[in-house]
């Protein structure tokens, strides 16, 4: 019976221990969790499909719509858009995925903040146009509206009725 009584105050002492232990990993995982650090999911099951254009807006330098290869991740996307913006809040990230039937809105370039690559997407306008649009709003300040593109030397009036639809100027 003495033998009985001893291992009961021991196997006590081993459970209060192990629950020690397991509570007190907990709380050491559970804070050091960073609810600020974005999570990446990746759930591809078929990643070739992943073929197309991104639409990327709010707190980037140039929103719109970017090629997406399979190999991109996010980012190369916002990258692409020019990097994100002193005010952006990454508490508030979202990522919609439409669907093929909707209406899908051609990409409008802020002509104040494109670099060469991404003007040189327009209709007419290679390195040497995209070069000029640059030289001319950094000599003379932003674009106050899009017809002012055409103040730009080899920006015509027909070249800018091509794309006039595809660009925007924002303040």
């Amino acid at each position: 019976m003495t033998e009985a009584k001893l291992n009961k105050p021991w196997k006590s002492a081993t459970i209060l221990l192990l629950a020690a232990i397991t509570i007190t990993s907990g709380m050491v995982v559970w804070l050091n969790y960073d609810r600020s650090q974005p999570l990446e999911i990746l759930v591809l099951p078929n990643p070739e499909s992943l073929q197309g254009m991104i639409y990327i807006n709010g707190a980037v330098a140039n929103p719109g719509s970017y090629p997406l290869k399979s190999d991109d991740s996010i980012e190369n996307i916002i990258q692409a858009a020019g990097g994100i913006t002193s005010s952006a809040d990454f508490n508030g990230v979202k990522l919609y995925i439409p669907q093929s039937e909707e209406i899908k809105q051609p990409q409008k370039i802020d002509i104040n903040r494109a670099e060469v690559w991404l003007l040189q997407a327009l209709p007419e306008i290679g390195e040497t146009r995209a070069q000029a649009i640059i030289d001319y709003r950094n000599q003379n300040g932003p674009f106050r509206n899009n017809y002012e593109i055409t103040k730009v030397e080899g920006i015509s009036i027909a070249t800018y009725e091509k794309i006039k639809h595809l660009i925007t100027v924002v303040e």
